[in-house]
């Protein structure tokens, strides 16, 4: 066994080494360009670097990744952090199974692949490898980002993404022999498949881009319908063509007989539409208007429909009405909103309600009249998912995991309400060598706010723990224990990671979204801030060894707190982030957030709260800031890296003091989702290495 390395050791390397690199940044050009505002001038000095075609930006991405990974390569100890890493992320990891067809399918990385493999089996027969991932590049940077079953199963779409972006290409096979049925389908993006029987399906996606796939707007989503066998551009608009939507999908009910349309203008709030499919002259029965709420169907019988809606009910219900009748005042609660936030899914011929109580997940099963059967039972704390199956199966599946517990995946009788194991890891890691503990600490304003922190027992809460803080609230998403063999090794080694569940997000429901979004952004900033604040002045770790980490909308939380309080922190980590708050809705899909944000144009006083927060705004001359890793992709199309490069030019350019500022571009490579798994271990060494690095004693 690979032995562990002390903290302590650590840094002492770290003290005698860290006056060692004195960093020549590369120059960043300056071009001021000048966008008016109402009657205020704002200048972009790096508007430059926004262009992802330009030979000079992938000029400026080589020099400055030459200067971070010299850095970053020079780090004590790198490599024991590296290997690790790599031992104890080395276990086979088994995905939930599902039936599609005669067969069941799961997936399955056998420990350091790059890609899940997709494998399915026959009854008791032998699991054979159905879709490898791992195939279709050397590098694994091309991924398998969905696969989509036609009812019988007889049929596959299975999307595909290059290099980490949202475009996909999908492609159609027989499941049988995985024959091709006909020609890959190009240039779907935010998109679902939805088979119409097998004759063809449903799916969503914007006009392709003239100039950059990679930068420019796409905020006119459309519904399509593709017949198998015939050409793409002869694929028919079903929804969308002249109203614009920044948001479409849409879905076959599982008897074939309706269609149902979800439209969105923002990443909150839909309006809701069904269509009959069995009457070609139908007209669209339009459910819910003006945005209002967020409304999916889960399951009809016949004309009797099933939705989960907080219309009226900001912690969600599940309502009951027929098609006949369909005006949300005649929609019957079958499972009423509760003080907890519903999640609903369906299997097996039920309902499975789950909710979370901050830090443990409850699930109660009911039947298709509302009935309670049974309240679901686990053993130990923490986060449930699963649940989901088809109407005639008697056991479906669920897991289960905490920050501290591997996830595990059990086997569930619909009839019987019992458990049993199907499935647990075999990891070289100790559960109960750690303690997961939960709290509550005050924000600025008075706001209880949860925190969930993780440490190894025995560590002594003495104020100088390297401790590490994760931040994302916004945009409704609720952020549960789930277990990470990076923050495993960071844990066992001696340090503390902590998880604060901020306003903006979804963990308590509409009302906690919604006091974290617009002008009351700062909010989330305050909560985080305080979070950090509840870690020193509890001993768990000081501000010479407390690093912030968040990715995209996180990222933007990192930023603008490390400006806000650069005394606060030592190390700054922010990922793929939202970092031009007065430009971001001019790129790709950003518009659609602007639910969260708000937008520059829309009044003078939107446009001055976000200049007041903006990180690439707000960086000062003469500031020590803290320690600070970007982290981007040179193809992230969700949030485009020009946002990091430009943060990262400020930083560079108005740094005062010693504290490194370096961003780390991982080439090929996007916001996050499909990333081969050789290039997530790269990146979590260089962050706990840059950590590391940066703490002083």
């Amino acid at each position: 066994m690979l032995k562990l390395i002390s903290f302590s050791a650590v840094l002492l390397l770290l003290i005698s080494c860290n006056s060692r690199q004195k960093i020549k940044y590369p120059t960043t050009e300056k071009i001021v360009v000048t966008d008016a505002y109402f009657d205020t001038e704002v200048k972009d000095p790096y508007r430059w670097l926004e262009d992802d075609m330009s030979a000079e930006v992938k000029d400026w991405v080589k020099l400055q990744n030459e200067v971070t990974f010299s850095y970053l390569e020079e780090i004590p100890q790198r490599e024991e952090l590296k290997n690790r890493l790599e031992k104890l992320w080395n276990y086979e990891k088994i995905g939930t199974p599902f039936q599609e067809g005669d067969y069941t399918y799961f997936y399955k990385n056998d420990g350091l692949q790059n890609q899940y493999v997709l494998y399915r089996k026959k009854g008791e027969g032998a699991e054979q490898v159905f879709i490898d991932p791992n195939q279709f590049t050397e590098d694994g940077t091309i991924s398998l980002a969905g696969i989509y079953f036609s009812e019988d199963g007889s049929l596959l779409a299975y999307s595909i993404s290059e290099g980490g972006s949202d475009w996909r290409k999908v492609i159609v096979i027989e499941t049988e022999n995985k024959t091709l049925v006909e020609d890959t389908l190009l240039n779907i993006k935010f998109s679902g498949i939805s088979w119409n029987g097998n004759e063809g399906y449903y799916y969503s996606s914007y006009d392709k881009p003239e100039k950059s796939v990679l930068s420019d707007k796409t905020d006119h989503h459309k519904l399509y319908y593709h017949k198998l066998g015939t050409p793409q551009n002869e694929d028919e608009i079903i929804f969308g063509a002249e109203d614009k939507f920044r948001y479409v999908r849409g879905g076959v009910t599982k008897d074939l007989s309706y269609l149902i349309i979800s439209a969105s203008k923002a990443t909150s709030g839909n309006n809701l539409f069904i269509k009959d499919l069995r009457n070609k002259n139908s007209k669209l029965i339009q459910l819910t208007a003006d945005f209002k709420s967020d409304s999916y169907i889960i399951h009809n019988i016949g004309t009797t429909f099933y939705a989960v809606t907080n219309l009226e009910a900001p912690n969600k219900r599940l309502v009951q009405f027929n098609l006949s009748n369909t005006n949300s005042e005649n929609w019957k609660d079958l499972i009423p909103e509760t003080e907890n936030v519903l999640s609903l899914s369906k299997g097996g011929g039920y309902f499975f309600a789950k909710y979370f109580q901050d830090a443990n997940s409850k699930v109660i099963q009911y039947n298709y009249d509302g009935d309670l059967m049974r309240e679901v039972e686990f053993s130990g704390k923490g986060n449930v998912s699963g649940f989901g199956g088809k109407e005639d199966q008697k056991e479906i599946f669920y897991n289960f995991s905490n920050y501290i517990t591997p996830r595990s995946s059990f086997k569930y009788n619909v009839e019987t309400g019992k458990s049993v194991l199907y499935w647990s890891p075999n990891i070289d890691f100790n559960t109960n060598d750690f303690v997961a503990e939960q709290h509550f600490y005050t924000s600025k304003d008075g706001t209880k706010v949860p925190i969930s922190i993780m440490y190894k027992k025995g560590v002594e809460l003495n104020g100088k723990n390297p401790t590490i803080l994760y931040g994302y609230g916004g945009f409704n998403v609720s952020l549960k224990p789930s277990f990470s063999v990076t923050n495993a090794v960071w844990l066992e080694q001696g340090g503390v990671y902590a998880v604060a569940n901020l306003r903006g997000g979804g963990e308590y429901g509409k009302k906690w979204h919604d006091a974290g979004i617009k002008m009351q952004k700062q909010n989330v900033f305050d909560d985080f801030i305080a979070a950090a604040e509840f870690l020193i002045e509890n001993k768990y770790t000081n501000s010479n060894h407390l690093a912030i980490k968040g990715s995209s909308n996180g990222g933007l939380l990192v930023g603008a707190c490390m400006l806000q309080r650069p005394d606060l922190f030592k190390v700054a980590l922010p990922g793929v982030g939202v970092l031009d708050m007065l430009h971001y809705h001019t790129f790709t899909s950003g518009a659609g957030w602007a639910y969260d944000y708000g937008t520059a144009e829309e009044s003078k006083e939107m446009f001055e709260y976000l200049k007041s927060y903006s990180p690439v705004h707000n960086v000062k001359e003469g500031v020590e800031y803290p320690a600070t890793l970007v982290i981007t992709g040179d193809h992230d199309d969700r949030v485009v890296p020009a946002h990091s490069f430009k943060f990262a030019a400020e930083l560079q350019a108005k740094q005062s003091g010693n504290n490194p500022t370096l961003i780390r571009i991982e080439t090929n490579a996007g916001h996050g989702a499909g990333t081969p798994v050789s290039k997530r271990i790269e990146e979590a060494v260089d962050i706990m290495g840059f950590v590391l690095y940066n703490c002083e004693s």
